[in-house]
């Protein structure tokens, strides 16, 4: 996994000053690119000098910004990482005065294709000028820029609130008992000797799957739901607020319609009428889950009459154990991060007709960054470099994302190198022991490498249509998809190693179990989805103020079957509300059932089968967004997706058999 010494693909540090600096720049030259196309006289302009170079200037733009604006999430350096959050405002709203130039608009209507790709891409540019109101008058379109760049600069500061959030609980070694002692060795200590658990995923999980002591595990799950409760919920009620006003003034009855204008599922007649054929099945796996669940609490706390919301990770977590004799820090002595990471890029390296290598001493933004170097397996040419920026840190982000830095696109006669970074925050390592992953964590590395490779090996011809800048309900097929793999038992075989004895592989029989135990607690899983994407749906159809507390509260009582934490502000801690998947968190699910079929052709034909791997690269991860994303399931299925795939997942029977979706 080591190749030669190579030049880094981005800067990766920066003194106080220079992000806003290299900001500016970025906007400036973008200006400069942009008005020189607004000024062409009618007669001048071309289909080069209007809609291509539009397109290069924004995808120069882009490869400018997003590397500036990734530090607000990651650099170690809070005031360079708040120079970050500023440049992705300041990004944001550039983008949006853009759009609403109807001197840029005009110039580029008037370009006339040459091919179909240029069709594409015109086709593309003006939904996304008229979304921004360029059908309006010179009123309104003014109107949606001023409400556009009060959205943008609410959701940037949402984010930072929660990557900067340092909410934690202090705890006794008695308050803690049944935590692992791995885990344990892990939590900061007080001055006094007590552990200090915060509300990163790595202290979180760890307290909620196995702290014996119900009232440990209602302090932390109430922190955990009230992270930055008071500004965010007061933020996000605002946007809300906002997002109805400009979906008026551009013509629309909701946000949600605005959202879903030019994805996949067209309307908000679609997503409901989805989420609600899903209700019942769901909400009847969930009562299911919940009977044993409180069976099993009776057990452990005799009169006990329901079970709690902090009570949902470590009743399932005993009931793995009991079961499957499963037991997550037994689970993770199997698997050490380097040793899942070279298997996974061993597996995955032939099926997509690449190589992954690790490019050493290369200059990174913080301890125990990689980069990892992607190349043809044929003639070893670089295709793409993926970063990856594995274990927590103060101030960075807090989940696990992919993010894109460097888009591909046609340039100069060749095509460019992307650029992406993979974020999360598995457990670190120790002095003595690696970082060792529980099964959630590899196939949570699964799902981000899918998104990762929709990035990398993309050969769109546009930045703006390459990689996974596609319809929002197919930008998680590839993700999901690549979640399957890491159910197969030859592929635990493959990546798993002890860490003591890396020759030692994840025994048979408990490799068996970990599959077995796949749908324990599926019924509080898709609930889960569904219950947040039911939320999203309601605050962006409203009309009106809405309450986003007692909303989420009323649709988790519905669904889930239980009362939520008194309390809770849990909409002020989900990113996805503020982070592009506003009305559109639905996509998870939708784009599940694309990721069943797509996995279920693999099956058929052979989970390594290469020629049914470079099918897969043409047709899911190399096109983009060149065409739409169900030609493109057809074109790799041979047919229509169907929905039967799904309901065989979630074991319920279909309503509709065969329907495509």
């Amino acid at each position: 996994m080591t190749s030669p010494d190579l030049s880094p693909p981005l800067r990766n540090t920066y003194l106080p000053g220079e992000i806003t600096a290299l900001c500016d720049a970025a906007v400036s030259a973008a200006t400069a690119a942009l008005d020189r196309i607004a000024a062409l006289l009618p007669g001048e302009r071309t289909t080069d000098n209007t809609l291509l170079a539009f397109e290069t200037a924004m995808a120069d733009f882009s490869d400018s910004t997003l590397p500036l604006t990734l530090m607000g999430y990651v650099y170690p350096d809070h005031s360079v990482a708040a120079e970050g959050s500023a440049a992705e405002e300041k990004s944001g709203k550039f983008a949006i005065s853009v759009f609403t130039r109807r001197d840029l608009h005009d110039a580029i209507r008037e370009a006339v294709p040459r091919n179909p790709a240029e069709a594409r891409l015109k086709k593309e540019t003006l939904r996304q000028f008229r979304k921004n109101g360029l059908d309006l008058a010179d009123d309104g379109l003014l109107r949606v820029r001023a409400l556009k760049k009060q959205i943008t600069q609410l959701e940037v500061r949402f984010s930072a609130n929660l990557n900067n959030d340092m909410s934690a609980v202090v705890f006794s070694a008695q308050d803690l008992d049944g935590v692992p002692a791995e885990a344990l060795a892990t939590f900061a200590r007080t001055g006094d000797g007590l552990y200090r658990v915060t509300t990163k995923y790595p202290d979180y999980i760890p307290v909620m799957q196995n702290a014996k002591n119900a009232a440990t595990r209602k302090r932390l799950y109430a922190a955990f739901v009230n992270r930055q409760a008071g500004p965010n919920t007061t933020l996000l009620e605002e946007a809300i607020r906002v997002r109805q006003e400009c979906a008026r003034e551009l013509g629309y009855a909701s946000w949600a319609d605005y959202r879903l204008d030019g994805r996949m599922a067209k309307d908000t007649t679609t997503v409901c009428s989805f989420l609600n054929g899903l209700k019942e099945p769901v909400k009847e796996k969930i009562r299911s889950d919940l009977t044993s669940l409180l069976s099993l609490k009776q057990e452990l706390e005799p009169g006990a009459d329901r079970v709690e919301p902090w009570d949902l990770a470590v009743l399932t977590e005993q009931e793995r154990k009991r079961k499957f004799a499963l037991d997550n820090e037994e689970i993770r002595k199997y698997f050490p991060f380097d040793r899942v990471l070279q298997g996974m890029f061993e597996l995955f390296g032939p099926l997509f007709g690449v190589r992954f290598s690790g490019v050493p001493k290369t200059p990174v933004w913080a301890p125990g960054i990689r980069l990892i170097r992607i190349s043809d397996q044929d003639n070893d040419r670089t295709i793409a470099y993926l970063y990856l920026d594995m274990f927590p840190r103060d101030g960075k982000y807090g989940h696990m994302m992919m993010s894109p830095l460097i888009a591909g696109r046609a340039r100069d006669g060749g095509y460019t190198v992307p650029v992406t970074a993979i974020v999360g925050n598995f457990r670190a390592p120790s002095e003595n022991i690696p970082s060792l992953l529980t099964h959630d964590d590899v196939e949570g590395l699964f799902h981000e490498l899918g998104h990762a490779l929709h990035g990398c090996l993309t050969r769109a011809p546009y930045a703006s249509l390459s990689g996974s800048s596609v319809e929002w309900d197919f930008v998680e097929t590839p993700s999901q998809a690549l979640e399957n793999w890491a159910w197969e038992p030859a592929v635990l075989d493959a990546i798993s190693g002890h860490y003591a004895n890396p020759m030692e592989k994840l025994p048979a029989p408990l490799r068996d179990r970990i599959i077995a135990a796949r749908d324990l607690g599926a019924g509080l899983r898709y609930t889960r989805m569904l219950v947040i994407s039911t939320e999203d749906m309601a605050f962006h159809t409203a009309d009106g103020p809405v309450d986003v507390t007692a909303t989420a509260d009323r649709i988790y009582q519905e669904l889930m079957g239980i009362p939520p934490l008194p309390g809770g502000h849990e909409p002020a801690t989900i990113g996805h509300f503020m982070g592009g998947y506003d009305a559109g968190y639905y996509s998870y699910l939708w784009a599940e059932v694309y990721a069943l079929n797509v996995f279920a052709r693999f099956k058929k034909d052979g989970l390594f089968n290469a020629a049914t791997g470079a099918a897969y690269r043409h047709w899911i991860l190399g096109q983009g967004n060149m065409q739409d994303g169900k030609a493109l399931l057809i074109g790799f299925l041979g047919k229509e997706p169907g929905m039967d795939v799904f309901y065989e997942r979630l074991n319920i029977r279909p309503p509709h058999p065969g329907t495509p979706l």
